[in-house]
């Protein structure tokens, strides 16, 4: 134990076994739901969900085991929501790309992924996309995701007239939904560990009570095979042949940057972990996300990173990478709880996706509002998100604008040749989406 203790430097860092155990299950309620959560996501592209659930669990687990061993980071990693609603909805559903071969997109951008990271060329593309579109782009996912929730959840409907309205009031559902919204929000004000997931409980009890969710015949089970998405990724890796699908490829990689790279910082400043304003260890953490991302495509998952509801291991007390392997330990066990998944429905989902939604808004404080020629490009992609029903056209539209309203603020010179490279990808992709 002594030896545990000092690899971790639980003393240096102020913390101890107790304190990392509990943050470590603190960290596994509050983002447990994504086991259920990402199934029915992915699901909605032809997936079968219980290789999703698997998947899921053990590629979450070997995140955690590696940010834990490697990174010595109390930051665990898991299913990124929003990038999975993008496979699904955008190019799965949209595009209408086969799921195998959505799959194979993963692989490859998980490669690159990788290649970018082990040559530290991921830092420097990172830095080349401007700080206010990067928060443009976290807060339109979760704009995205907020949105998803209130229609599946019954919350709001198509309308002819109207294009949106809100949903009917007289169905049983749509009740489920509003109750497990105002549960979940009312726990997230009062600040309780593992919020989201509570409420998803109370959800479903709720659900099962009343009959509008059937009884699962059981509650543990054997681990659901995998067989179905096992090694797809690989094995369909030469279908990623077109012009539109490597642009699918370079979007997985772009909002995986996004998305990873601002949570570690973020989480690593709440943990008290930045020096000098700098990230110790950063390349191992970053190389523990890019090799989770290709194991998690290899068993059939949508890309991984780091998760933002570490923070609620970190608030009581996680300190160092033994929270992180805990949280791991954790999902290996959850495995064993597949049938829950009838359970849980759109309408126990939807109020974990809209309070996903609130949290990834907060970005939008730090977005220069005040300046225009900024203001524009990032309210496009904010607001194109959710209303092209698609992350990869919200992205589009605030990359394209950018180096136009840059060079008319007489400020074309901070824009660097990345994205200018940028903007020209995303008119081709747009082009090829009309085109198609």
């Amino acid at each position: 134990m002594q030896r545990i203790a000092e690899y971790f430097q639980f003393k240096e860092n102020g913390t101890n076994f107790k304190t990392e155990m509990l943050a470590g299950l603190t960290t596994f309620v509050s983002m447990a739901y994504i086991l259920f959560v990402n199934p029915q996501v992915l699901g909605a592209s032809g997936i079968n969900q219980g290789a999703v659930f698997t998947a899921t669990a053990f590629a979450s687990a070997f995140g955690c085991f590696l940010m834990g061993i490697l990174a010595n980071y109390p930051i665990a990693i898991s299913a990124s929501l929003g990038i999975n609603a993008f496979f699904a909805y955008s190019v799965v559903i949209g595009m209408k790309v086969p799921w195998e071969t959505a799959l194979a997109g993963v692989f490859v951008a998980s490669i690159l992924f990788m290649i970018l990271t082990a040559f530290k060329l991921r830092e420097k593309v990172v830095d080349a996309i401007p700080r206010d579109l990067k928060m443009a782009i976290s807060a339109g996912i979760g704009l995205f995701i907020a949105f998803i929730g209130l229609s599946q959840g019954g919350l709001v409907q198509a309308d002819k007239s109207t294009i949106l309205t809100l949903g009917s009031l007289h169905v049983g559902s749509t009740w489920l939904t509003i109750f497990g919204l105002i549960v979940t929000l009312v726990l997230m004000s009062a600040r309780i560990p593992g919020a989201i997931f509570i409420g998803m409980i109370a959800n479903s009890i709720l659900g099962l009570a009343t009959g509008l969710i059937p009884m699962p015949k059981h509650i543990i089970s054997g681990v659901p095979s995998i067989d179905s998405t096992f090694l797809v990724g690989l094995t369909h890796a030469g279908s990623i042949n077109t012009l539109q699908l490597l642009v699918v490829v370079l979007t997985f990689l772009l909002v995986t940057f996004f998305d990873t790279t601002g949570t570690l910082v973020g989480l690593a400043e709440q943990a008290g972990l930045i020096k000098n304003n700098k990230l110790p260890r950063i390349g191992k953490a970053l190389m523990a996300d890019s090799s989770t991302m290709v194991v998690g495509s290899l068993l059939g998952t949508s890309p991984m990173g780091a998760f933002v509801e570490s923070s609620a291991g970190i608030a009581v007390g996680g300190r160092t990478g033994f929270t992180a392997i805990t949280t791991g330990v954790l999902f290996i066990f959850g495995a064993f709880f597949s049938p829950l998944l009838a359970v849980v429905t759109d309408q126990v989902t939807a109020p974990a996706l809209i309070i996903v939604g609130v949290l990834m808004a907060q970005s939008l404080k730090n977005i220069h509002w005040e300046k225009f020629e900024i203001a524009a490009p990032a309210f496009l992609t904010v607001l194109g998100m959710p209303l092209t029903y698609s992350i990869a056209d919200g992205i589009a539209l605030g990359f394209i604008a950018y180096p136009l309203t840059m060079i008319a603020a007489k400020r074309g010179k901070e824009v660097g040749p990345m994205m200018y490279s940028l903007a020209v990808v995303f008119i081709l992709f747009l082009w090829i989406l009309n085109a198609s």
